[in-house]
């Protein structure tokens, strides 16, 4: 006997990639209440945030290294959502500690309670031979306009202002921007003064994954879909998207063809070159720079300066060393020239730096080296005018990624806040609202 009550439709909503921008967003529209498939064309979710295991180190290590603060808001609320809001150790009170290895010269930066920033007024909590004056223009970022990050900053060699550069705004644009500092675009900086630096000593904390980055991120949100019926399907690569006139209608992955009905959405989270093969029209950032990564397992004995776990590098070739457990793991942003040379040689070249920076001696130990020659968009004014917003001519497509236009620069915070940008757009299910 039929039943006089119709089965409630269920509400599909479709993810290209799950990277943080595609978990994301799935976890968004999963809460909005959608019924949620995201296909990934590797065989691990989390994009360039994941980890592995690695026979060669015996050690599970990230795939890249990453520095969140704790003033990153979109990324500690997608940690509380699925789970893993203490899977992150947080250095407290906020301190970064830095060492130039040309001049052997140390500090650390200790910015101060409240939104004033009157740290930069004692001289034992800002860079080292810096004047209170050179800070000024930091101002300038809000309008940088087409400005560059040496533009707005960079001084006479030998002045005040070309040390707190060199020290400061140098080191810090490329670990953020991915982009050597005379390219890269200051206006991207902003958030990271107004998010960041104008919120005083709570929100500037460094917080690193306790075990590793696939527990902290991909892991949790994995297991979070699956439990509100949701699927994450790695392996599985969306090759070709079909069209009418104004909706995505099908998608082919792996080896089937998947039907979107009408008024189903489709974010598109896969990187920019993907994107732009797979929808027609859609112009993304068509230019990027490496990252390079190198894991060296150095021992229990092994310690940090002031036993911080994470040390910032001005002076070499690294820009940031990150201790967790016996594993040292080290970060070449912009590494043009470094993503192009031998391994081994490079292992060498950045053990020298680790042994002027920390003190330790002796043959360079098992090394693991990871080069991603796209790893980011390369963060220029003009690249920065490429980077489209969430939605597209077609009236179901929507874009996510660290590469489109949040406003922020193309970080883990960028990518999970274009995720929820574009689940926003996209808003509740008819069945749901």
């Amino acid at each position: 006997m039929p039943s006089d009550t119709a089965s409630p439709r269920i509400s599909r909503a479709w993810v290209i990639g799950a990277g943080l921008a595609g978990l994301s967003a799935a976890v968004r529209l999963a809460g909005l209440g959608w019924s949620v498939t995201v296909f990934e064309a590797a065989a691990r979710p989390g994009g360039r945030c994941r980890s592995f295991y690695d026979s060669a180190l015996d050690r599970r290590i990230d795939n890249g290294n990453h520095l969140l603060l704790s003033g990153n808001r979109s990324a500690m609320a997608f940690l509380r959502t699925v789970g893993a809001a203490d899977s992150l150790v947080e250095v407290s009170p906020a301190r970064l500690a830095f060492v130039d290895l040309g001049s052997g010269e140390r500090w650390t930066l200790r910015p101060n309670r409240g939104p004033l920033p009157w740290w930069v007024c004692a001289p034992g909590r800002r860079v080292p031979e810096t004047r209170l004056t050179d800070y000024a223009a930091a101002l300038g970022l809000r309008r940088a306009g087409d400005r560059t990050v040496a533009d707005l900053f960079d001084g006479p060699p030998g002045s005040a202002r070309r040390r707190l550069y060199e020290r400061f705004w140098e080191p810090m644009a490329v670990a953020v921007l991915n982009t050597e500092a005379a390219a890269g675009a200051a206006r991207l900086l902003w958030p990271v003064m107004s998010e960041i630096l104008l919120r005083g000593e709570a929100a500037f904390r460094p917080c690193i994954a306790r075990t590793d980055l696939s527990e902290s991120f991909a892991d949790p949100a994995v297991k979070w879909l699956e439990a509100r019926g949701g699927r994450v399907r790695p392996g599985v690569r969306v090759r070709t998207v079909s069209f009418d006139d104004a909706a995505v209608t099908a998608l082919a992955a792996g080896g089937e063809t998947v039907a979107v009905a009408p008024g189903e959405p489709v974010v598109g989270a896969a990187p920019s070159s993907a994107c732009a093969g797979l929808f027609p029209g859609v112009e993304t950032p068509n230019e990027y720079r490496p990252i390079v990564n190198l894991h060296y397992v150095v021992g229990d004995g092994f310690a940090l300066p002031g036993g911080l776990p994470l040390l910032g590098l001005t002076g070499g070739t690294a820009q940031w060393l990150f201790l967790r457990g016996d594993v040292l793991s080290v970060t070449v942003s912009a590494g043009v020239a470094e993503a192009d040379l031998p391994h081994d040689r490079l292992a060498d070249t950045i053990w020298d730096d680790i042994c002027r920076a920390t003190g330790a001696a002796g043959p360079v130990p098992p090394c693991r080296v990871i080069t991603e020659k796209r790893a980011t968009i390369a963060q220029t004014p003009a690249q920065d005018r490429l980077r489209p917003g969430p939605r597209t001519r077609w009236r179901n497509l929507y874009l996510a990624g660290d590469w489109t236009d949040t406003g922020l620069p193309a970080t883990i915070e960028g990518a999970i806040r274009s995720g929820e940008t574009a689940a926003q757009a996209i808003g509740r299910p008819p069945a749901a609202g």
